[in-house]
Parts: structure tokens; sequence; C-alpha cells
């Protein structure tokens, strides 16, 4: 006799797979926009009036889309995975945010200085792969530190759920005063 999951099990994983991708797509939405909101904010920055000014075009252009990204993602993205005042979670976003920007400057900054991938083309070939790189690291940190709500249904959340109400919930032996 093979066991055979609990019924619901399976309905459940499916349940976290579909949020996951839809998380992920929403996500995608947003961080293409953010994306176009950085890739031309910078051109137009470092090919215009700030010319050369590599660092100072790539934060300007990334604080444009982070604050983009912000709005995006908290009202639409991980609107199911509030559970901090807005305060404490814009102070770990923007951190989040500032670790990934810190990313995607220093790997440009890498590639134009020190390896002198100076023409437009690989400037702009380099900074793609930043905000990528930025992007994945963002993804994970938002899941783990600033949207960590549970999805209603989530395994994860319900098995938590349950696990508190035991602890608030005296023994069958035991009576209350």
């Amino acid at each position: 006799m093979t066991d055979s999951p609990r019924p619901g099990l399976m309905d459940r994983l499916r349940e976290v797979v579909s949020i996951f991708w839809r998380e992920a797509a929403k996500f995608g939405v947003i961080g293409a926009v953010a994306f176009v909101i950085d890739f031309v904010g910078f051109n137009l920055l470092f090919y215009g009036p700030l010319e050369g000014r590599l660092a100072t075009s790539k934060i300007i252009s990334g604080v444009a889309a982070t604050l983009f990204a912000w709005v995006g993602n908290r009202m639409w993205t991980f609107r199911h995975r509030r559970n901090r005042p807005v305060h404490h979670e814009a102070m770990l976003f923007f951190l989040v945010n500032g670790v990934g920007l810190l990313i995607s400057t220093l790997y440009l900054n890498a590639t134009h200085d020190l390896l002198h991938m100076d023409s437009r083309l690989a400037v702009n070939i380099n900074n793609i792969i930043g905000i990528g790189l930025a992007t994945i690291f963002r993804f994970w940190a938002y899941r783990q530190f600033v949207f960590t709500r549970e999805h209603p249904g989530d395994p994860d959340q319900e098995a938590a759920d349950i696990a508190a109400v035991q602890a608030r919930t005296p023994d069958e032996g035991q009576r209350l005063p």
C-alpha cells in the first residue's frame, strides 16, 4: 500500500506556486517600467547635463526608479503581504533598494573604470547587467524582509496561525481560573 498525500495538499502546493508566479509576474511588470525609468534616465543624464559623471547619473536615475517601484510594489505586487506600519516597510524597502543600487553602481563603475569598457554600447550593456543583478537581489530581499506576510491560504501561514492559536488555548485537562 502506498501512502498518498492527504486531501488538499496538492491544492495547497498549487496555490503556493501560483502565488509565487503571480508575484513574480507583477514584480516583472513594475520592474520593467522601473527599468525604463532607470535606463533612460541614466542615459539622459550621463550623456547630457551630467556628462561623464557615471555614479551621480546612476544614483539619480536609480532613485527615480526606486520611488516608482515603491508605489507599484506596495500597492500592487505585494499588497496582500502588508503587515507592518508603512514607515517601517518604507525604511526596509529603501534600504533594500539602496543595496540594489549599490550593486548596480559598483558593477557599472568596475566595468567602466577598472576594465575600461567605456564605449556607449559597453556602458549600456553593463548598465543592463548591473540592473539585472540588483533586481535578483531585490526580489529575494522583498519577499524575505520587506513584504513578509504570507498570502492567506499559504500552508506556512496556516501552520503559524494554528500554532499561535494552540499556544493561547489551554490544554483540555486545565481549567481556566
